[in-house]
């Protein structure tokens, strides 16, 4: 199935990007995996396994006897993912292959499919998981994390941090990527013929030093999309001023006493019926 260019690409910066990011997000990803039904003895399917996290997450929830194949569409990320695993211990029980799983082909059924942020790069997100679908045995469950930035704001505004912000968000317009999926997962998962999606949402909300833990994400995200920031015309690297942003933002928030609001973090799965 035809997809857009990645946005955040794949460099070296990206999948640090991308472990940074399994840090903080590891708690409510497995907190809607275990939701779902996540159990021991299950065998997984990770869609775009990036630098593998979420399927280690889910291999600590299916052992004993679990098993989880994570895939990707770049080599980059199956190299780093596998290194991973091995370092690890874990290259018995959590395996990683190229391609996409909506066009591969598998020797068993999977007991549950779940991925991270990989919803809202899809075009056609119903077209996915209804490719994906056929490869979930009867009973099996299918559960992602997707963003949604439709919350983000600060108040008193903090500028830069709302700067920063609209730069990302213009970007991906200008790239027709969206990161707000909140109110398209119903439709998504309906469309594709599964029952109705359970939906929950975290959303970060801090101030002062509980806040550095979000702007460090945001400038990360930022640093990543300053390429197609500079190519869409939405900021220059001078206007962005990557070397201090960090230092600023938090400056800001600690001097506005601003409390920001930042990306949602948002679950939905659904569970076939059995025969």
């Amino acid at each position: 199935m035809d997809e857009p260019d990645y946005v955040l690409g794949h460099s070296d910066h990206e999948l640090g990007r991308l472990r940074r990011q399994a840090a903080l997000l590891a708690p409510t990803t497995r907190e809607y995996l275990t939701s779902a039904g996540l159990a021991p003895g299950m065998r997984v399917l990770d869609v775009g396994s990036g630098a593998g996290d979420v399927a280690f997450l889910a291999s600590a929830l299916t052992m004993p006897g679990g098993e989880v194949l994570g895939t990707d569409t770049a080599a980059t990320a199956v190299d780093a993912a596998s290194a991973a695993a091995a370092a690890r211990g874990l290259s018995e029980i959590v395996g990683f292959r190229l391609g996409d799983p909506a066009e591969l082909t598998f020797d068993q059924s999977f007991d549950a499919i779940v991925g991270r942020y990989v919803l809202t790069f899809q075009p056609d997100p119903a077209a996915m998981l209804r490719h994906l679908a056929r490869h979930l045995a009867p009973g099996g469950v299918i559960v992602f994390h997707e963003p949604d930035w439709r919350a983000i704001r600060s108040s008193p505004p903090a500028p830069t941090y709302d700067r920063c912000c609209r730069w990302v968000l213009d970007t991906l317009d200008r790239m027709h990527t969206s990161w707000n999926m909140a109110d398209r997962l119903h439709g998504a998962f309906t469309e594709a013929g599964f029952p109705v999606p359970t939906l929950t949402m975290r959303t970060f909300i801090g101030s002062g030093d509980t806040a550095e833990v979000w702007l460090e994400a945001l400038v990360d995200i930022v640093e990543t999309l300053l390429p197609a920031m500079e190519a869409t015309g939405v900021a220059t690297a001078s206007e962005v001023g990557r070397d201090t942003l960090t230092q600023r933002l938090i400056h800001e928030v600690r001097e506005t006493s601003a409390t920001v609001i930042g990306r949602s973090e948002v679950g939905a799965w659904s569970r076939l019926a059995k025969p």
